[in-house]
């Protein structure tokens, strides 16, 4: 059959025998895995439809929900679009004021949110909400509507709206405004990009064609289904028929996967690199025979490249590697794992290597919300994995770069615009139709596009060069002393850096070379410490050109996150936040007449196991 609306792939399920008992949504009520069957997820969809009108609301009507990832979400959005309203997805992570503002932007009439402590928060500013006339929790709340008022006005009011769902589902096209995601706000008020059925699903079938797995596997939901890769692919499952569990919590990832020995993920590059460093903190207890194994296992896998016959050396050393090393990692996550899908922004190419030679690979892509959100993704046949890259360009996706770098995108996944916003939708689709990213970029040999920095980060010294900043901060976050970086030096004479460290390794350092301190306020500004991290940053300044070499770093003791704001809730830097989070320092750093860290060979370097 043909899918054009997202609804459409409810009967897919029974237009494919082998999915029907098969395909699950499953979420973790009281403790438990609850699964849910086709023929439920059916009924869920059709009693949220009709109980949205049996509560008088009208198709164009915008409907709101803030929550983790559950079955749930899927009926409302369903649920939502067949009744002809609109969905809007919200991060649960932001602040009051963000809120506020996407609420009444976006005319949300109808909020849920999850759980009791979202409730308080949306009830505090309801106040201030125009549009809103009821909230309701997913959870049961204290004093809160519940969200099955809903389902069961549809169950008890069937016969009257049965008819007029399908009246309303049949005048719908796949290029009616499916839902509102608003972007993650890196710089200023985030923006609401309008998304038809016809551009996420053109994507999400676009991207099953590249997809290896089908309805025998199941994947884990963990990254919000309110960011648009998480909420694509959740669609990309339902059309190969692929079962989704989703993650109780952040804290539960490891735990599910291990559990459920799930074939497949999605992550963003903060993940993958906290999956490694916590490898590491356990190799650091290795005995030195079982380290050293370590250490030579690793670095073989940093010259691993996917689908290349290596030489009969390599691949004795490699299957030696396998054995004692790399099938433990598979061990304790899960070893049904063939695809780990990544996006959201740069992956460092030694992970990159270094999963792949461990059994785990690591398929990375590009895109952006605006996109819905795949323009180019590495996939699992010879030829089209390069790490390094994100991938070939995907099925009817155009790509071309400006003459200044920038690259430009046309593709059915281009959202419609963005909401109320005709300006700022001009200021990104020209005239022609191409989309401006604001990503700088270049075609690979083969076709592979590699992503080099984003437009408005690029920035220019005093000497007139310009910098790049992300492909720094990829090459220092190697490091294993470095958490989170941001990289900055516009209209000065040599780049610096503002570092968070990862305070977990650097304990272990400290407690090796047996420096006390009370707290990472202490601990960042210990002469050794900084001394470490002088030696740290020249090791990695030799593998960067003259220009691109930190000269300077800041230490500071505050670990970055979505809830302090340094990060933006897909884990991307939020630049000018923190640039005028720490403005007195980086003033400082470029004031004082200190001498810069200097960049030769350090005689000793400290990040030994």
């Amino acid at each position: 059959m043909e899918i054009k609306r997202i609804f459409d792939l409810l009967g897919r399920f029974k237009a494919l025998p082998d999915t029907v008992g098969r395909f699950k949504l499953a979420g973790v009520e009281n403790g438990k895995w609850r699964e849910y069957d086709t023929s439920e997820y059916n009924d869920s969809v059709w009693n949220v439809s009709m109980g949205l009108l049996a509560m008088g609301m009208k198709p164009g009507e915008k409907i709101a929900t803030i929550t983790n990832n559950r079955p749930e979400w899927n009926f409302m959005e369903m649920g939502i679009a067949m009744a002809g309203m609109v969905h809007v997805p919200v991060h649960p992570t932001l602040s009051e004021e963000e809120f506020t503002y996407i609420l009444n932007h976006s005319e949300s009439s109808l909020v849920i949110v999850s759980d009791t402590s979202l409730y308080k928060k949306i009830k505090s500013i309801s106040e201030k909400l125009v549009f809103t006339k009821k909230i309701l929790t997913f959870n049961k709340v204290e004093d809160a509507e519940n969200w099955t008022v809903i389902t069961d006005a549809g169950k008890k009011q069937a016969i009257t709206y049965y008819d007029e769902v399908m009246r309303i589902r049949e005048n719908i096209t796949e290029n009616d405004l499916l839902t509102i995601i608003y972007t993650s706000g890196t710089t200023g008020l985030p923006k609401g990009v309008m998304l038809s059925h016809k551009n996420l699903l053109s994507n999400a079938i676009a991207s099953a064609q590249v997809q290896h797995l089908n309805h025998n596997h199941k994947a884990l939901s963990f990254l919000p289904l309110s960011h648009v890769f998480e909420h694509m692919v959740n669609y990309m499952y339902h059309y190969l028929g692929i079962s989704i569990y989703y993650a109780e919590s952040i804290n539960t990832i490891a735990r599910d996967i291990k559990d459920l020995q799930v074939d497949g993920f999605i992550a963003v590059p903060r993940l993958l690199e906290s999956i490694y460093d916590k490898i590491i903190q356990k190799a650091r207890k290795l005995s030195p025979v079982k380290r050293y194994i370590f250490l030579q296992s690793l670095k073989l896998a940093e010259s691993f490249t996917p689908y290349k016959k290596h030489s009969l050396s390599f691949r004795i050393r490699h299957y030696l590697a396998d054995k004692l090393v790399f099938s433990k990692w598979r061990d304790a996550l899960s070893k049904n794992i063939t695809f780990i899908g990544c996006g959201g922004s740069a992956l460092q190419p030694r992970l990159a290597r270094i999963f792949w030679a461990a059994g785990l690979p690591v398929y990375e892509g590009y895109g952006l919300t605006e996109t819905s959100p795949v323009v180019a993704v590495n996939y699992s046949q010879p030829g089209f994995v390069m790490p390094g890259t994100v991938g070939k360009i995907l099925k009817d996706v155009e790509v071309k770069i400006a003459d200044d770098g920038e690259i430009l995108i046309k593709s059915p996944g281009l959202m419609m615009g963005y909401y109320k916003d005709p300006e700022g939708t001009a200021d990104v689709i020209d005239k022609d139709g191409w989309f401006h990213s604001g990503d700088i970029g270049e075609f690979a040999p083969e076709g592979f596009l590699k992503i080099t920095d984003r437009k408005k980060e690029i920035f220019k010294m005093s000497n007139g060069k310009y910098v790049a900043p992300q492909q720094i901060e990829n090459k220092l976050k190697e490091s294993f002393y470095i958490q989170q970086l941001m990289v900055v030096g516009e209209n000065q004479k040599y780049p610096a850096a503002i570092i968070s460290p990862n305070f977990q390794e650097l304990a272990l350092w400290c407690r090796k070379k047996k420096i006390q301190f009370q707290d990472n306020t202490e601990l960042i500004k210990n002469s050794q410490v900084i001394k470490h991290f002088q030696e740290e940053i020249r090791k990695f300044n030799k593998k960067l050109g003259e220009n691109d070499q930190v000269k300077k770093i800041i230490l500071i003791a505050d670990e970055w996150s979505p809830i302090t704001g340094e990060l933006s809730s897909s884990l991307k830097l939020k630049r000018q936040f923190i640039i005028q989070k720490y403005k007195d320092l980086v003033e400082a750093i470029y004031n004082s007449k200190a001498e810069p860290i200097p960049v030769e060979n350090s005689d000793k370097e400290n990040n030994k196991f």
